[in-house]
């Protein structure tokens, strides 16, 4: 009854659900892992001490930055060099610019004096005609939440290009890299309130930024769609052995009535169109004839 699975046809079919289910159960399995990565990721930051509370750190001992790093505060020395503002960035529902200041760092820890980008601050108004306040002069000491680079889905960039000089739509080492004759850290710091020791010139009118969590933790909604993609995933795979018995179920239904003698459906159709078929081609025939002999 069941040796039509052996025919070159189901051979097509069952090689497709043998391969197509294990992939499905796959898929959805990583994707149920990268919600629960994000689920612990987000019980470790509930459960972990605040970071602005905690000890500072030398800068070479955070870095690279990690989740784990992300957001602990970083004490670095260096002298500060150029200064760009950020426009389109939002601090208490307010549209502001930040104020980017690159860092020049002593050379400690054998990076050649690399520069690490600072924001000193956000400031409330249009960047368009305005001026960063004078950074410290001399050697200074600075305090602040360490952050990864930017990237395109970070908030509040702008990747369309355009700006005018002196303004920069993007925190990252790739961008500023092309604007300053040194290399940039890969990070930046949000300066803490206070966060400049010695120097002089301390940010008037500047508010400090807030630490962001990094990407790819926390309960938000790319979380949740990963887990909407795990029951994706199972209903494609239960889809799929679904479909399979309900072929095989059709093809064993259909050899029983042939057994019996009893046509399907479509088979009834067709010979009813083949016999109606016949008989209008016997009596154009026989016209056809008639016709004949009449002449």
């Amino acid at each position: 009854m069941y040796r039509f699975l052996l025919t070159p046809r189901w051979w097509g079919i069952n090689l497709f659900v043998v391969l197509a289910i294990p992939f499905c159960i796959y898929m959805g399995s990583w994707q149920l892992g990268r919600f629960e990565d994000r689920v612990d990721s987000h019980r470790s930051a509930e459960t972990a001490p605040d970071p602005a509370k905690q000890a500072a750190q030398p800068l070479e001992r955070l870095l690279p930055v990690t989740t784990e790093t992300s957001g602990k505060l970083a004490e670095v020395r260096g002298r500060y060099a150029e200064q760009f503002l950020v426009p389109g960035r939002t601090l208490d529902d307010r549209q502001g610019y930040y104020v980017l200041a690159m860092l020049k760092t002593a050379g400690a820890g054998g990076d050649g004096g690399k520069a690490l980008p600072v924001v000193r601050g956000w400031a409330a108004g249009d960047a368009r005609g305005a001026a960063p306040p004078p950074a410290p002069t001399g050697e200074v000491t600075v305090t602040g939440a360490l952050q990864a680079s930017e990237n395109a889905q970070t908030d509040g960039v702008n990747t369309a290009g355009g700006l005018p000089a002196g303004q920069v739509g993007m925190i990252s080492s790739a961008t500023l890299v092309n604007l300053v004759p040194y290399e940039v850290h890969d990070a930046w710091i949000t300066q803490s309130a206070g966060g400049e020791g010695t120097g002089s010139g301390a940010p008037g009118g500047l508010k400090p930024v807030p630490a962001v969590a990094p990407q790819g933790s926390g309960l938000d909604l790319k979380a949740f769609q990963n887990l909407g993609y795990t029951g994706e995933w199972f209903v494609f795979a239960g889809f799929v052995l679904f479909m399979w018995f309900r072929l095989v179920r059709r093809e064993v239904e259909a050899l029983r009535d042939l057994e019996l003698g009893i046509q399907s459906e479509d088979a009834a159709a067709d010979t009813e169109s083949a016999e109606a078929a016949g008989t209008g081609g016997a009596v154009e025939a026989a016209g056809a004839e008639a016709g004949v002999r009449g002449k």
